[in-house]
């Protein structure tokens, strides 16, 4: 079993002070990774993340997840690499075909935003460019369609597990289960992730905005995507987890960055 990493998926912050300040307090907490969406409201991550970089010591910084239809392989190369060598290595790459209504910020880009099958064969080709020198980031990659899947067990270093907000234990194993068949002698060598909604039972309407469904109903029917608020409870139930499907880094919105600091602090003294 891999050692247990925590990370936090980056809020909005208005300026560069807010954010810098976001990234000192997720370090303050104990936290291993801060992570930006792409875009970050409406800026760009890799200027966000740099500036991280520079007001902390050991936070790694990454996306997540990058839209690969945003940049050609070539400029993306570029600013990859920087943010890798500048940071001493403490950048983590995320990457990602881009999601649904994502052809508005590829327009303003210029770019084209072609079909999901499209996108998934165009980030193949993105990948075997990045990786063509062995001195690159760690590469993320988002499992959750079986061509996904199917990539992610080839070329991942890193492989977030995406399953819908009701996702139960029982649902998740049979999507754990399809990646290790897929993944083959290259399991060992893959860091399993899982990125939660929520902690506790509390209702958020931002949540319930985005999923459709609101956090007492999802803790009621024992989604996966939602931690009981008892540190110890919570802290079982990841060890848990690692144990049975080999999840070990687990990421969770700022939202909720006090709570899962300290179900973090749990998961290390119970030896994670």
């Amino acid at each position: 079993m891999k050692p247990f990493r925590f990370g936090i998926v980056a809020g909005y912050a208005p300026d560069l002070t807010s954010w810098t300040a976001q990234a000192e307090r997720v370090e303050k907490l104990g936290f291993d990774t801060l992570l930006a969406t792409d875009p970050v409201g409406t800026a760009d991550p890799f200027v966000l993340l740099g500036a991280a970089a520079a007001v902390t010591l050991d936070l790694t910084v990454g996306t997540f997840v990058l839209a690969d239809p945003f940049r050609d392989a070539r400029t993306l190369d570029w600013q990859v690499r920087t943010l890798h060598q500048q940071t001493g290595g403490r950048f983590e790459l995320g990457l990602g075909i881009g999601r649904p209504g994502g052809e508005v910020h590829a327009g303003t880009l210029g770019r084209e935003y072609p079909s999901p099958g499209e996108r998934i064969t165009r980030m193949a080709e993105t990948i075997t460019y990045l990786k063509r020198t062995a001195d690159r980031p760690r590469l993320m990659l988002a499992g959750g369609g079986p061509k996904m899947l199917a990539l992610a067990a080839q070329e991942a270093d890193i492989v977030t597990l995406s399953w819908g907000p009701k996702t139960t234990e029982t649902e998740a194993q049979s999507i754990v289960d399809r990646f290790r068949a897929l993944a083959g002698p290259r399991l060992p060598e893959i860091e399993l992730s899982l990125n939660l909604m929520a902690v506790g039972d509390e209702p958020s309407p931002a949540i319930a905005r985005w999923a459709g469904v609101d956090v007492p109903e999802l803790a009621a029917g024992g989604a996966v995507t939602v931690l009981p608020a008892d540190p110890g409870q919570a802290a079982e139930k990841l060890l848990r987890w690692r144990e049975r499907w080999g999840i070990s880094y687990v990421t969770i919105n700022s939202g909720y960055a006090e709570p899962f600091a300290v179900i973090a602090d749990e998961v290390r003294k119970a030896g994670g």
